[in-house]
């Protein structure tokens, strides 16, 4: 990208100094268009001199002198500008001035003084711009995508730069977040082989002895009657130690499966509010479905913003796949020390008793109907709203789906 630049640079350069000296030409060749005044003067003169009568270079504006030849030599001696005119059989010197050719020279140095200053000021405009912002762009524009490949461990160096100080910032946070949560995967899956090489070794034991039992009454080697009840006793309590077995290893499953960083402080529901509207008025325009946000007034709320957004835009997300494509809204309400946002959509088809378990981890309900999802939408929306001591809650009514975030104010 620097050498991209440095390129334009010198592009930019070449193409002043071409029009400098495109400018230079046109004034110094530039074709007169009218006689200049100092040849009409000197006619005139000539014409008066031819007449016999008196003429003073007083008389005219670009007339120095008027000297007739003594014979003395010195009609050729001047240090201005004369042309020599034979009048009446008598040379005369006439010394004139060309203002013409003065205000040309004048216009050229003002065109090269301010050709040279516009040179200056974009030669020093794009050193700056490169300075400050396309060679320390450099330094972190592959951050992405090493990012991308897994490259986790090389922090970024601290920028000083005013126009990505932010922007290094939060890529280092993506880093720090990524870092953590591959080794939270790991240790996780860490964890999870574990328990299961664990508990599927204590689960042979029982199931050894449930074979064994099975084939002895198999092949009849228990021919009394309370020996066979017995070893059914002991089949049974074999296999309820197995649903033990089975039981830890669901719960193991069943714990959160995502942890959240949530950074609770005050801050204005229209912080939120309005990043909402912006991104969802024009993505909503795009696929034809009426999106509303009720008017309501504005209060200081107390958790994440950025977390609280996440949760908004979940639950709409959730709308725009699950709903009809007609109309989605949000309307606010209040209740004791809580600001209620409310996200409905048109066309809900899930059933009543479905609605316990939409908040719950990879459930997915009957209305899917092959979409993709991973069933972590909703269950992420409690997760969050629980950390920023609120709630969410979801309703059906008149066709309608209704989601709603209970935030806590100030």
């Amino acid at each position: 990208m620097k050498k991209r630049f440095d390129r334009l640079i010198a592009v930019i350069a070449l193409c002043l100094a071409t029009v400098a000296i495109i400018l230079n030409v046109m004034v110094n060749k530039a074709p007169e268009t009218f006689q200049p005044l100092y040849k009409v003067e000197i006619s005139r003169i000539e014409h008066e001199l031819s007449d016999g009568r008196e003429v003073s270079a007083a008389d005219y504006d670009n007339i120095i002198n008027i000297t007739a030849d003594d014979g003395s030599g010195s009609l050729y001696d001047s240090q201005n500008e004369y042309v020599i005119r034979s009048i009446n059989g008598r040379l005369y010197r006439i010394e004139y001035k060309d203002a013409h050719s003065d205000r040309n020279k004048g216009l050229a140095v003002i065109i090269n003084i301010s050709a040279l200053l516009l040179f200056l000021i974009i030669m020093g405009i794009l050193l700056y711009i490169r300075h400050s912002v396309i060679k320390p762009f450099s330094h972190v524009s592959d951050m992405p995508a090493r990012l991308a490949k897994g490259v986790l461990a090389e922090p970024l160096k601290d920028n000083k730069n005013n126009y990505f100080r932010k922007f290094t910032w939060g890529l280092d946070m993506l880093r720090e977040k990524l870092e953590s949560s591959h080794a939270r995967e790991l240790e996780r899956a860490k964890q999870e082989k574990l328990l299961l090489l664990s508990l599927s070794h204590d689960i042979k034991t029982p199931l050894s002895a449930i074979k064994l039992y099975s084939k002895a009454l198999e092949k009849g080697l228990y021919t009394d009657r309370e020996k066979q009840r017995q070893t059914a006793g002991s089949i049974s309590e074999k296999a309820d130690e197995i649903e033990g077995y089975v039981a830890e290893i669901i719960s193991g499953l069943k714990t959160d499966v995502m942890t959240f960083e949530i950074n609770n402080t005050e801050f204005y529901m229209s912080q939120v509010m309005d990043k909402i509207k912006i991104y969802y008025s024009d993505k909503l325009r795009e696929l034809k479905t009426q999106f509303d946000i009720e008017p309501y007034n504005n209060c200081m709320l107390s958790g994440d913003p950025d977390r609280l957004e996440e949760v908004i835009q979940n639950i709409i997300e959730n709308a725009i796949k699950y709903g009809d494509g007609k109309n989605i809204s949000v309307s606010f309400s209040d209740e004791e020390d809580c600001r209620l946002i409310t996200v409905s959509n048109s066309g809900c088809t899930l059933d009543d008793s479905e609605l316990p378990h939409i908040f719950e981890s990879f459930w997915r309900g009957s209305n899917t109907d092959n979409r993709k999802g991973s069933g972590l939408g909703l269950y992420i929306c409690r997760q969050l709203m629980t950390g920023m001591k609120g709630d969410i809650f979801a309703e059906i009514s008149g066709g309608l789906m209704k989601v709603t975030a209970v935030c806590r104010k100030c």
